[in-house]
């Protein structure tokens, strides 16, 4: 049976509402929060037991949702269930996962943590061998043409996230090539199961170009050099890393280990997406009257994104999540943008130069 074409979630129209993007309190666990719901959906099914024991799997009904909100179109109608499960981008074990999950729950639609951007992981040849160092990660530039994906970078997340994008490419590159695993199996797992049932694959995950750049501007000046030198320094070191911490790498431990670093990036990069997501599995045009829904992220946003599903409360806007709005009068924008662009082409001079030595 063929699937129907891969689909992006599509925004929905703001509201007059403040926006709710509060993170899960520290007190939230989404096993408890939906372990009974997720026993007694699977209870005639022993195969999706064990992921659901771990933690790896749960779901969350309709009637758990938080309402819907005034200004969405009354025909449409949220998923009776939501599945989400949790995956590691370099397991082996989380192709099977999801294999097992697809054939078992035979869901209408697919999420994954994937933008438009990043479609073509589920594509690309399951053999990394053969393929270059930037195409194995999941902040590689893809796309039909090269060019092509970097116009939509800068259209999107402008050069500064450009140029984020491809620092931390080279850096994830560098620390996990040596891990011996396809990156993004589970994603390819996930078009080849939905192809043979019929499910229709969504791109759940904002684009990265936009969650780079709400990220790079919620930096103080002094810690954008103080990141961009230790990307640089992380790029260059000759020292060498353990098998096993290579393998453990992930875009989101990526992200957590950043966050720690400089804790305004969590909320861009982990608590927003988290939000983003759950809006794609529930409220997104993609999976309107759709009876069943699973999505395929990384395990490191189970919490938020369950903890958002459960207590939205209607008011969050699209523009809330990807708004790039700037109170900047326009003289003071184009001197910051002489001063951005000069730094971003060093910056994109010096990675190009490093780029020789490390592929």
């Amino acid at each position: 049976m063929r699937s129907r074409p891969a689909s992006m979630a599509a925004g929905p129209t703001p509201s007059a509402a403040a926006a709710s993007l509060r993170p899960p309190p520290p007190c939230f666990d989404y096993r408890a929060a939906v372990l009974a719901d997720t026993r007694a959906a699977a209870a005639g099914n022993p195969a999706l037991a064990g992921l659901i024991e771990s933690g790896a799997l749960v779901r969350v009904p309709r009637r758990r949702f938080g309402p819907v909100p005034a200004w969405r179109p009354p025909d449409f109608v949220e998923p009776e269930d939501v599945w989400i499960l949790g995956t590691s981008h370099l397991s082996r074990d989380s192709v099977a996962d999801v294999e097992r999950v697809l054939r078992a729950v035979q869901p209408d639609n697919v999420v994954v943590e994937l933008c438009r951007s990043r479609a073509g992981i589920m594509y690309a040849s399951s053999d990394s061998s053969d393929e270059p160092l930037l195409k194995s990660n999941m902040f590689s530039l893809g796309g039909s043409k090269f060019f092509g994906a970097v116009s939509r970078s800068i259209n999107l997340g402008g050069q500064s996230a450009l140029a984020l994008r491809l620092l931390l490419a080279v850096f994830s590159s560098k620390i996990a090539s040596s891990a011996n695993r396809p990156f993004g199996e589970e994603f390819r797992a996930a078009r080849r199961v939905s192809e043979d049932i019929g499910a229709q694959l969504v791109l759940g995950d904002r684009p990265i170009e936009i969650t780079l750049e709400r990220a790079w501007k919620s930096l103080t000046w002094d810690q954008k050099a103080k990141l961009l030198i230790s990307l640089f320094r992380g790029i260059t070191s000759k020292t060498h890393t353990p098998q096993d911490e290579k393998a453990a790498v992930s875009p989101y431990e990526l992200y957590e280990k950043l966050s720690t670093s400089y804790p305004a990036l969590l909320q861009p990069l982990i608590h927003e997406r988290d939000m983003f997501l759950a809006w794609s599995l529930k409220r997104s045009k993609a999976v309107n009257k759709s009876r069943t829904v699973v999505g395929v992220v990384g395990k490191g946003h189970i919490n938020g994104i369950v903890y958002a599903l459960i207590s939205d409360q209607g008011d969050l806007r699209f523009r809330d999540l990807v708004g790039r709005a700037s109170s900047d009068t326009w003289v003071s924008s184009l001197v910051k943008g002489l001063v951005r662009d000069t730094v971003i082409g060093l910056v994109l001079w010096a990675l190009y130069e490093q780029l020789q030595a490390v592929l």
